[in-house]
């Protein structure tokens, strides 16, 4: 039994757009996804052109990308998707285990990174996983690229930027931690002695800068570039 407050009820099943340039690879993911009433695949594209076309028009949640599609275009596409569509969760897909690829990968925004010939698990799990609140990663990625974060992390640096929040104030930035620490309207307004009304406007050009909807997304993506 799925949990009734989890992401992907029959009802509101997780939508998905999937771009891979292999049919078979395509075909197996499309497949799995259909198969499972979580997961409602809304659209496919098997090239950089066609990907281009249809992924600004549709409407998804998780958008499942191979990196090699063109001519190594899915980066590109990829960081495109985040600036223009912040709500939408990335999985890069890609043949390659190089830690770099990973990181770059993450650095553009997504959340995923799982490699096709060595991910054994589900990428029905992959897209639940990410959609609600998690991080899919081929293991064998993960254990390179994790001491990596951690150890800049360590030294204070910012590994993962992005020109999307150069705009924010320090006010604005200073708001953000404390959200991302769970504080209310009224705790924010307590500690920073200014008005609610203040912290919610604030808030609001937050959301405005970042194009996001709500707390959780304007903090997902403040961690993922290091502002936080």
């Amino acid at each position: 039994m799925w949990p009734s407050d989890m992401k992907g009820q029959q009802s509101q099943p997780v939508r998905v757009f999937l771009v891979d340039e292999d049919r078979h690879i395509r075909n197996v993911i499309a497949q799995e996804l259909m198969r499972d009433p979580r997961t409602l695949l809304v659209g496919q594209a098997s090239s950089y052109k066609e990907a281009r076309k249809n992924l600004f028009s549709q409407e998804f949640d998780v958008l499942l990308i191979d990196l090699s599609i063109g001519e190594g275009q899915g980066a590109e596409l990829l960081e495109s998707i985040q600036l223009k569509r912040p709500d939408v969760l990335c999985i890069a897909i890609s043949a390659s285990e190089s830690d770099d690829a990973a990181m770059d990968a993450l650095k553009r925004g997504a959340v995923g990174y799982l490699v096709k010939n060595s991910w054994f698990g589900s990428y029905l799990q992959a897209v639940l996983e990410v959609a609600n609140g998690g991080a899919a990663i081929s293991p064998r990625v993960a254990k390179k690229i994790i001491p990596k974060i951690f150890n800049a992390a360590m030294q204070g640096e910012k590994i993962f930027t992005h020109k999307k929040f150069e705009s924010l104030t320090e006010r604005e930035i200073d708001i953000l931690k404390l959200i991302a620490q769970g504080k209310t309207t009224q705790e924010i307004s307590s500690y920073l002695e200014i008005s609610p009304l203040t912290v919610a406007t604030h808030v609001k050009n937050i959301y405005g800068k970042m194009q996001v909807r709500t707390r959780a997304q304007a903090v997902r993506y403040a961690m993922l570039t290091g502002i936080i």
